[in-house]
């Protein structure tokens, strides 16, 4: 396969939609009831796609290893999203950190699965977080990254990364400059 397609791979919560902030740690929504898409959202995924971006969320939901969620309720929040956004698929890591699975990020694995079935070049793809798991997952895969920051109480992602307000900001800067972002 042809390797030459450019991906923007996002982070789901605290990039798509709103994290609900616990003691200033970042959690997922429990429920559809509880999901707020983020302002300017839907717009970058339109201009994402009006310049012929692949557009993939990798998410990592380890509530779900740990039974505070199950696979369904992830995937019905997952099609909400991807409905309302134009998304085009979802990878879901559903472990924790105990497993010591390939796909949890910071590890690539996800990033690796989304490029080989999408015929992606990572090395002209861009990634779009807000935790340090998210862009060094990216560093690991190759991609130039954007960095949303949040200031949660936690490691700060180390450099290269490009710090935005959102995905919006991310986006007008890749469109603007491609590669060169």
């Amino acid at each position: 396969m042809v390797r030459n397609q450019q991906a923007v791979f996002l982070d789901r919560d605290g990039v798509i939609n709103k994290a609900l902030k616990i003691n200033g740690i970042p959690h997922p929504p429990n429920s559809l009831d509880e999901v707020e898409i983020l302002a300017g959202v839907i717009e970058a995924v339109q201009e994402l796609r009006r310049h012929e971006y692949s557009i993939v969320v990798v998410t990592n939901q380890p509530d779900i290893a740990n039974g505070k969620t199950t696979i369904e309720a992830v995937n019905k929040i997952n099609e909400y999203l991807k409905e309302q956004t134009g998304i085009q698929d979802f990878f879901v890591c559903p472990h924790n950190d105990l497993s010591n699975c390939k796909c949890r990020k910071p590890k690539p694995g996800m990033l690796l699965e989304a490029a080989s079935r999408f015929g992606v070049d990572l090395k002209k793809s861009f990634l779009v977080g807000d935790r340090w798991r998210d862009i060094e997952a990216g560093q690991n895969a190759g991609c130039k990254n954007f960095y949303i920051n949040y200031q949660y109480n936690e490691k700060s992602p180390k450099p290269p990364f490009i710090e935005v307000s959102s995905l919006l900001e991310a986006t007008r800067m890749i469109v603007k400059g491609g590669q060169n972002a």
